[in-house]
């Protein structure tokens, strides 16, 4: 049986793989130099990630490939992803998740801390793990919280972390706008992530109350978000941030250039913030 030992806000450990999910309301290597942006132009970094996974070791290669497998198995029965093909899982989620460790890295180290060893990151609507149990596995010193809120989708989570033999992760099942009033999750992690959930002013209000100040939100877009961001400078102002860099992944998919847009959690979010759930969606800001 698999035992969660990290330390995880809000949540008692150890715990075993079956606790893992849980319903929560409101009541409870490649270098780039990041810089700030100005609010006009913005400007995009490359990095290049093609070989990325070659530098996972046989051990987080044949957990991937786990992954990989579980993921196609139960696509079956429910919808998981539009993809059907490993090598198009490959290419297209695991790719695309592992372009997002080197903006994390560099980030982090040149705004947040002199080291990124035992970050904690949640990963917003992570659906069926992606990018959160990818970083989980490149980056075992991390701890994970894959935060969704569609019971199937948790189970499916819950058996991949379990299949894959994980310990640094955890799922949990709620809304991302009860979490963000929840004293166990408000501005406690590191890091937020999240890729193919909203455009940014949404993700902004679900992503930037989890993060505590002086932590980073990325998000994973296509290869030109720069309206998307300019959209969302309200919005993550409000929340207390900035956007520090737009990170463009050249990638060897038939699915084309991805972007990181990577924000600095400046000062604390104002209570208010997240809106009711739903109304992000609804009246995004």
């Amino acid at each position: 049986m698999l035992v969660w030992r990290g330390k995880v806000p809000g949540v008692s450990s150890p715990l075993s793989v079956g606790t893992f999910v849980k319903q929560v309301t409101t009541s409870i290597s490649t270098r780039f130099r990041p810089h700030r942006i100005a609010t006009k132009t913005l400007t995009t970094t490359k990095v290049l990630n093609s070989s990325y996974f070659e530098t996972l070791n046989p051990l987080q290669k044949q957990q991937i490939s786990l992954y990989v497998d579980a993921l196609l198995q139960w696509n079956q029965k429910m919808n998981l992803t539009a993809v059907t093909k490993a090598d198009e899982v490959m290419e297209r989620h695991v790719g695309d998740s592992l372009a997002m460790i080197p903006p994390i890295q560099s980030s982090y180290i040149a705004h947040c801390d002199s080291s990124c060893n035992n970050i904690s990151l949640v990963d917003v609507g992570s659906g069926p793990g992606l990018p959160g149990l990818i970083l989980a596995i490149a980056c075992p010193s991390w701890k994970i919280t894959l935060l969704e809120s569609m019971n199937k989708r948790c189970i499916f989570l819950e058996h991949a972390v379990s299949l894959t033999g994980l310990s640094n992760v955890q799922v949990v099942r709620g809304r991302a706008e009860n979490l963000g009033q929840n004293i166990g999750f408000r501005e406690v992690f590191d890091v937020a992530v999240a890729r193919a959930v909203a455009e940014m002013r949404i993700l902004a209000e679900y992503c930037l109350p989890l993060v505590r100040v002086g932590g980073l939100f990325l998000a994973a877009k296509g290869h030109d978000p720069q309206e998307e961001v300019r959209n969302a400078e309200r919005a993550i102002q409000l929340m207390g941030a900035s956007v520090l860099q737009l990170c463009s992944v050249e990638s060897h998919s038939p699915f084309g250039q991805r972007t990181a847009i990577v924000c600095l959690k400046d000062c604390p979010t104002p209570r208010k913030y997240p809106r009711d759930p739903g109304t992000p969606v609804k009246s995004p800001l």
